[in-house]
């Protein structure tokens, strides 16, 4: 079985208001201002799954700054699950900074995930703490959203970046010392840290980090950009090849590209295979397509 864990969808209307969001919307435009950047649809997604050969993906919106157009993308995205069972994994989005994000009561953003469960998604993501705005380590802020995503079995993908390296858009201050900070928070819920955790898998040669991170999922998202393939061979060293999820960051690129990138390592078949969607299908609770 061939699964991307990580890619990015918007309705058609979103598309064409492109131009208007830039300006309504952080998150949007820090990945969004350049008109070359490319936005896919459901329709743009599957095709390029058929000739990519990718069985299933996990499609998710934007860390969206705006409540109003986190609804509107996990609409859609819960529309696109309906319509395309069994080839799409819907993930909806949340902004923790939203009203009442601090109160004792759930959270405007809580209330929004229970919503996200009732419409079929099976996780939030991928969040982007820094256009966002608030602190994943902080209790009182992701206390009520981990207690939601526990209760339905949710999965939650943050946004990582590393702390060294070339600069691009999206990376930011996620880096693996605060993410250290949502892990020990967040026991019991299936915590997926995109884009190779910002490297935190690294720091697993440290026994008591290797611990925090025995249940934590890594996925692949735009690898090809930031190392080369010897990431999978050092990585598998590190932490369970069982953590680790190919994944694209579609449309930024095919999942063909990734899945080069694995078939070139150095993995046993079985390890090859399990990365590139055994992983992500048990995960999911997906059948296994042989």
């Amino acid at each position: 079985m061939i699964l991307d864990a990580h890619v990015h969808l918007f309705s058609p209307e979103i598309i064409l208001r492109r131009h208007e969001l830039v300006a309504a919307d952080r998150t949007f435009a820090e990945m969004y201002s350049d008109p070359a950047a490319r936005m896919a649809t459901a329709e743009d997604l599957l095709g390029d799954m058929d000739e990519d050969g990718v069985d299933v993906s996990v499609a998710m919106g934007i860390g969206w700054s705006d409540p109003g157009l986190a609804r509107e993308s996990n609409d859609y995205l819960s529309d696109v699950v309906r319509r395309h069972p069994g080839r799409i994994v819907g993930f909806g989005t949340v902004n923790p900074a939203g009203p009442n994000a601090t109160k004792g009561a759930a959270s405007d953003a809580a209330n929004e995930v229970e919503r996200c469960a009732a419409l079929g998604l099976r996780g939030i993501g991928e969040l982007h703490p820094d256009t966002q705005g608030f602190d994943i380590a902080d209790p009182a802020v992701m206390s009520p959203i981990l207690d939601v995503l526990k209760a339905h079995d949710m999965a939650l993908t943050l946004h990582c970046s590393e702390p060294v390296g070339h600069t691009y858009p999206g990376k930011g201050r996620t880096t693996p010392d605060k993410v250290m900070g949502l892990v020990a928070i967040a026991q019991g819920v299936k915590l997926l840290l995109a884009h190779w955790g910002g490297g935190l898998p690294f720091y697993a040669l440290m026994p008591e980090v290797a611990e925090a991170l025995s249940d934590v999922y890594f996925d692949t998202a735009a690898s090809p950009f930031l190392y080369d393939r010897r990431v999978f061979e050092v990585a598998q060293n590190v932490i369970k090849p069982s953590r680790i999820l190919a994944a694209s960051d579609y449309p930024l690129m095919r999942h063909s590209r990734i899945r080069k990138q694995v078939e070139r390592a150095d993995l046993s078949a079985p390890d090859r295979a399990a990365v590139l969607g055994e992983n992500a299908a048990r995960l999911f609770g997906l059948k296994l397509k042989t």
